[in-house]
C-alpha cells in the first residue's frame, strides 16, 4: 500500500454516503457587507450522494448545489486518478479540499472543511475573491462567500440528532478551554502510508483558535476564525466543531510567509 492508496481507502471511509441537509449560503452584499448571522441564502434538500461500486470506483452525486448549473452535478470517482492535483486531504473522521497557494492567477481560494461523527457530516466552505487591482500588482483576498451544510446520512437506520448551533462562540469556546488534546498533521504531497500516532499538543485556548479578525459560529456546533482579508504574509485558518457535549475538533490551515499550505493540523480536543 502507497501513502496515496491510505488517502483514497479514508476517502471512501469518510465520505460513503446520502449526505441530505439544508446549505446555509452567507454572502457578501452589493454593498460590500458580509454579514454571518443572517444567511443570504438556503438551500433545503441539498443532497450528496457517493457511493462505490468496487474497491477502486465511485460515484459523487450532488443536487441542491449553489454555484453549479441547475444545481447538480455528477463526478467519476477512482482510486488511480484521485487526488492528483494534492488539494484534497483526509484524516480519519476530519477531510475536505484547500488551495495550496494565494495564486493571482486563479479566480478565487477556496476551501472545503468536513467533519464526520457518527453518521453525520458537517460541512463548511470558505471562498475568498480578489479585489480589483492594478496591473503588476498583486491582488488583496477578500472572505466573499461561506457556507455551512448540517448533513446527516439518509442511510442510516435513525438520523442522528441535530447538535446546538454555535451562534454563541464566546461562551462555546470558553467553556473548552483547557480541555486536552492530541495532535495529527498532514503535509501537501506527502502522504503516510500509515495513520500517524496522535501525539499529545497544548490544551485548548480560546484565544489561540480566535486570533483573527473574524470569528462565527453556525449550525451544527462549527466555529471558524478567519482574516476577512488575508494578510501579505504567513496566516492561519482556523475551523472547530463541538461534535457533542464533551468533544471538540479543530482543523488549522497553516500558510508560509510565501503564503503557500505548508500543513493541515487536526487536534482532537475532550472534556477532562
Amino acid at each position: 500500500m502507497t501513502g496515496h492508496d491510505r488517502q483514497w481507502e479514508l476517502n471512501r471511509l469518510n465520505f460513503e454516503g446520502r449526505w441530505c441537509g439544508t446549505s446555509r449560503w452567507y454572502e457578501r452584499s452589493a454593498t460590500d457587507v458580509l454579514d454571518l448571522t443572517l444567511p443570504s441564502a438556503e438551500i433545503e434538500g441539498t443532497r450528496y450522494s457517493i457511493s462505490f461500486s468496487d474497491l477502486d470506483t465511485g460515484l459523487w452525486d450532488g443536487s441542491g448545489l449553489r454555484f453549479a448549473p441547475d444545481g447538480r452535478r455528477q463526478l467519476p470517482l477512482s482510486r488511480a486518478a484521485y487526488n492528483s492535483g494534492g488539494q484534497c486531504w483526509q484524516f480519519r473522521g476530519a477531510a475536505g479540499q484547500s488551495s495550496l497557494a494565494v495564486d493571482g492567477q486563479q479566480p478565487r481560494f477556496g476551501h472545503e472543511v468536513n467533519m464526520f461523527w457518527g453518521r453525520s457530516r458537517s460541512m463548511l466552505v470558505l471562498l475568498y475573491a480578489p479585489l480589483a487591482f492594478a496591473q503588476g500588482e498583486s491582488p488583496l483576498w477578500r472572505l466573499q462567500s461561506l457556507g455551512v451544510v448540517p448533513f446527516r446520512c439518509g442511510l442510516a437506520p435513525e438520523p442522528d440528532p441535530p447538535r446546538p448551533a454555535a451562534s454563541d462562540w464566546r461562551a462555546l469556546l470558553g467553556e473548552q478551554e483547557g480541555w486536552p488534546g492530541e495532535l495529527e498533521r498532514l503535509e501537501p504531497m506527502r502522504w503516510p502510508v500509515v495513520d500517524p500516532a496522535p501525539q499529545p499538543c497544548e490544551p485548548f485556548r480560546s484565544s489561540r483558535f480566535s486570533h483573527n479578525s473574524l470569528t462565527a459560529g453556525f449550525d451544527d456546533g462549527l466555529v471558524c476564525s478567519l482574516p476577512e482579508q488575508l494578510p501579505e504574509g504567513a496566516f492561519e485558518l482556523q475551523v472547530g466543531c463541538r461534535l457533542d457535549a464533551d468533544h471538540f475538533r479543530q482543523v488549522s490551515l497553516i500558510y508560509d510567509t510565501q503564503q503557500r499550505l505548508t500543513a493541515w493540523e487536526l487536534r482532537r480536543f475532550r472534556r477532562p
